[in-house]
């Protein structure tokens, strides 16, 4: 599945009729008081017309990803709640700042990046209230003051099982091995799309101890990824990164879980190996000024729940956050599943503080290496 940079490709005419949409559905007065029920909050719930008649929106990135997240949240929701709600997109940090510097906030609940989101906690976000939001059933660690987990999935090592099968890579440092395991490899080359992954990958490879990855060493790195680069094909999106595995034009690939499942379930004979994946999480966020935030955190709760976020997953092959989600899929499906035990247990710790303080820099820094 494509990620937040990737998935900004919404043309303009299309983003600015969902925008004027909005505006005539949202930025209602704020109630005179908003009675969710005693407490404590349980995700998954709301109370039966806590939100009737009010006015609100949610963003999200477009395409099959955001009507999952209708269908398996949004609109149940808006039924229980009595809210009215107002789907936009996609996701345009431009547009969240200007609102927020204007103190004219009409999106109530946005699908951020998770990196980006915590960069942001304080200036363009505001602090979420975790007595509204249930946050029990999300394992420990992906929460933070200003967002929760809005999915999760993974940068995978997939490889061509038919070349590679007897002897399969097993992590980052076989990718890097091209004598061992010959052949084209794909990585990211998109810009904004370096968090996590090429860094990672290469000073792992270049034995790196997994503990002692940051602060990242760019020039190592670099380096590493310079002694490849006649190897390495780039993608831009996350459907040409499907499309190198389904075409047969590399034999590995260091590409998101949800699109390496997508081009296994068209047939292409390849493999992941989940050793020392790299999580990615899209986040729930809510824009400093927002004008309902109690209602705002009654969505996000009621996102968490199980059955939500089960639906979610089986429609979008999405791993689900909460740890009671049980989402109906096939053997595939649920060998994709970087929330299931075995393949969480063999996850790369990706130190995303560091990340939300470095992202502008180190944006920069792979963006001259792609181009040099």
């Amino acid at each position: 599945m494509p990620k937040h940079s990737a998935r900004l490709a919404a043309t303009a005419g299309v983003a600015a009729s969902l925008l004027l949409a909005a505006a005539c559905g949202a930025g209602s007065a704020t109630p005179a008081s908003i009675d969710l029920g005693p407490g404590p909050a349980k995700s998954g719930t709301v109370k039966k017309d806590a939100l009737s008649g009010l006015n609100m929106t949610f963003v999200s990135y477009g395409g099959a990803y955001q009507d999952g997240q209708q269908k398996a949240a949004i609109d149940p929701f808006a039924q229980e709640s009595g809210a009215n709600i107002v789907q936009d997109g996609p996701t345009d940090y431009a547009k969240i700042k200007a609102q927020v510097d204007s103190s004219n906030v009409t999106w109530d609940v946005i699908d951020t990046d998770s990196i980006w989101a915590q960069a942001q906690c304080g200036k363009l976000l505001q602090p979420l209230d975790y007595k509204v939001i249930d946050k029990s059933k999300v394992p420990e660690g992906l929460t933070t003051e200003c967002s929760v987990p809005a999915m999760q999935y993974g940068m995978v090592l997939a490889y061509n099982k038919t070349k590679f099968g007897a002897n399969p890579p097993k992590g980052w440092k076989d990718f890097f091995d091209t004598t061992k395991f010959p052949g084209k490899r794909a990585i990211s080359g998109n810009p904004g799309d370096s968090a996590p992954g090429p860094f990672e990958a290469a000073l792992i490879a270049d034995g790196v101890a997994p503990d002692q990855l940051y602060p990242l060493d760019v020039d190592r790195a670099t380096k590493k990824l310079q002694s490849v680069r006649s190897n390495l094909v780039f993608w831009k999106t996350g459907a040409e990164s499907q499309q190198l595995l389904e075409s047969g034009e590399v034999d590995l690939a260091m590409i998101w879980s949800g699109r390496a499942y997508a081009a296994v379930k068209n047939g292409a004979p390849f493999q992941v190996s989940f050793d020392q994946w790299m999580p990615v999480m899209d986040s729930l966020t809510v824009p400093k000024n927002a004008k309902n935030p109690k209602a705002s955190m009654a969505l996000i709760n009621y996102y968490l729940g199980a059955r939500q976020q089960a639906k979610l997953t089986e429609l979008t092959s999405y791993s689900p956050i909460n740890t009671d989600a049980e989402p109906n899929l096939d053997p595939l499906g649920q060998s994709f599943l970087t929330s299931s035990p075995k393949v969480a247990d063999q996850e790369l710790k990706i130190d995303s503080g560091w990340w939300a303080e470095h992202q502008p820099e180190m944006i920069e820094k792979w963006s001259a290496w792609l181009g040099g």
